[in-house]
């Protein structure tokens, strides 16, 4: 197709989504959220959608429990999803997740308590999954062990940069209770990941979507799957989780930048819009054709939706 504005296609898509928090049994969490449904509503926007992702990234908080059959319903809703898609799955761990049955039902590994670090080569995109969780705690700590081996992975630059996923993310919240389970020791990881080819951080955690930067590095947080904290919640509330305003992240990776798109779960009525079909026409325009068609407000385009606003 006709490129049509001054940025070439995004050289890897990466689907970021996070904290689904599933239960045994298909169990609701907290007794009223269909954690599941709102999975399976996420993932079917993702393949209705004319976006192909080259992997799936979930950030962590997988079950809410830890519990076995949680992970074997996991796997049996999202890895045919990834198959269709002939998209690379990364699982990261989050600190509702629990070591050995993570290790042993995700992976098909021997159980372990050991942390679960891993890198992937999604052509030439590598991305590292580490493991920020404390057994039995819910902030997040690196080890010294696992900052060694991260600063040996980073010694060797992969062909089309880095990102780090993780469960906590490396920024401030404006929720003072959650900052209580923030990643501790952040001067350290900064130290390790700065003059990299880190070139983007993704996380979960917050259940609210977020951005930042951290050594230079673009973060980016991905609201859940399963409830959302709501950031303008009544005073009188420390906390509110709210089961509306569940979303998915796009990560489209550029030579030269990420751009991180939120995307949200559910179906809403249209107001507006144009039809796949138009796209060829499009395409065969000039481009002062395009532009004028597209861009003008007298254009027959525009001036139809101005009149469609009067009625």
């Amino acid at each position: 197709m006709t490129q049509l504005g001054q940025y070439p296609p995004a050289g890897h898509v990466v689907v970021h989504i996070s904290d689904t928090h599933l239960l045994a049994d298909g169990r609701k969490l907290y007794g009223s959220v269909p954690v599941e449904q709102r999975l399976a509503d996420a993932l079917r926007r993702l393949e209705a959608g004319p976006i192909d992702p080259d992997a799936l990234v979930f950030t962590g908080d997988l079950a809410d429990l830890g519990e076995p059959d949680a992970y074997l319903r996991l796997r049996a809703a999202v890895e045919p999803v990834a198959e269709r898609l002939d998209a690379q799955l990364v699982w990261v761990m989050g600190n509702h997740d629990e070591r050995a049955p993570y290790a042993s039902l995700l992976f098909d590994e021997e159980p372990t308590d050991k942390p679960q670090d891993r890198v992937y080569d999604v052509r030439g995109l590598r991305i590292i999954s580490l493991d920020t969780t404390v057994p039995g705690y819910h902030h997040g700590e690196i080890t010294a062990e696992q900052l060694n081996w991260l600063r040996g992975v980073l010694a060797e630059p992969a062909p089309h940069g880095t990102l780090l996923a993780v469960h906590h993310p490396p920024v401030p919240t404006p929720l003072e209770v959650m900052a209580v389970l923030e990643l501790h020791d952040q001067p350290a990881l900064a130290e390790v990941i700065a003059g990299t080819d880190v070139r983007g951080i993704l996380g979960g955690h917050l259940h609210y979507s977020t951005h930042s930067t951290f050594a230079g590095v673009p973060v980016s947080a991905a609201a859940a799957t399963c409830y959302t904290l709501d950031l303008a919640a009544d005073a009188q509330r420390l906390l509110s989780g709210v089961d509306g305003g569940q979303s998915f992240d796009f990560v489209h990776v550029y030579d030269d930048r990420i751009v991180s798109s939120t995307v949200p779960v559910g179906s809403f009525p249209e107001a507006t819009g144009f039809a796949a079909t138009y796209r060829p026409m499009i395409d065969a325009m000039p481009a002062a054709e395009r532009l004028e068609n597209l861009s003008s407000k007298n254009s027959p385009l525009n001036l139809n939706e101005a009149a469609a606003n009067d009625d």
